[in-house]
């Protein structure tokens, strides 16, 4: 099978992923691997995996509490796969509606080792009433205008949405105000996090349900 030769490792893959970067590194191999093939990553992205798509997941896993986290539209396993690489103490679930992505995540984990991953095929809308989590992510899965109806049944009260955006996250912001409101969030901030970590800039959307009292 053709390996194609991809980006050298950033140094701020082991300042973010530290003893678990042996797992981090083997991800890598497998998506230079598989990932053109089964169609997960573009050819033009091979020679910017680390920096574009790992290393821009691993700057959210510092963001997160322990608990239960749900990645809608999980893909190739972007922040969702990173994140439960980073992040032993959170249980994470995948959620991601295409068969072929599905199977890739199931498989990758196992072949990672991961013990704290659930792949669930389905549409976020689609997933059980019932499942709520502490974290819900996304990245690159639509304006949040449409995400955050489609992802609020998922965040339990007092849970945290947090997604990656890009430079129009002020914008975004503005554009769903009104569905902020309608889905009793609070506490919206736009994050910008990287270069602590020396690594491009990434934007981060993160705001908290506020929780029901006295029900």
């Amino acid at each position: 099978m053709k390996h194609p030769a991809g980006e050298p490792e950033p140094e701020a893959a082991e300042l973010l992923f530290g003893h678990t970067l042996p797992i981090a590194r083997q991800f890598y191999e497998d998506l230079l691997t598989y990932g053109e093939e089964l169609g997960l990553i573009g050819p033009r992205e091979i020679e910017r995996l680390w920096t574009r798509h790992i290393i821009n997941s691993a700057v959210l896993s510092p963001l997160l509490p322990e608990g239960t986290l749900a990645d809608v539209g999980s893909g190739a396993g972007f922040p969702g796969l990173v994140v439960a690489i980073m992040r032993p103490d959170v249980q994470v679930t995948l959620i991601e509606p295409m068969e072929r992505r599905a199977l890739w995540l199931a498989d990758e984990a196992e072949r990672l080792g991961l013990n704290n991953v659930e792949v669930m095929r389905a549409r976020a809308e689609d997933v059980p009433k019932s499942r709520t989590f502490n974290v819900v992510t996304a990245r690159a899965v639509s304006a949040l205008k449409k995400l955050v109806p489609m992802t609020r049944p998922l965040v339990a009260p007092g849970g945290q949405m947090v997604f990656l955006k890009g430079q129009r996250l002020d914008e975004e912001i503005t554009e769903a105000a009104k569905q902020l409101v309608a889905a009793g969030f609070a506490s919206v901030e736009a994050l910008t996090v990287g270069s602590e970590w020396k690594t491009e800039e990434t934007r981060v959307f993160r705001a908290t349900l506020e929780a029901v009292h006295g029900s």
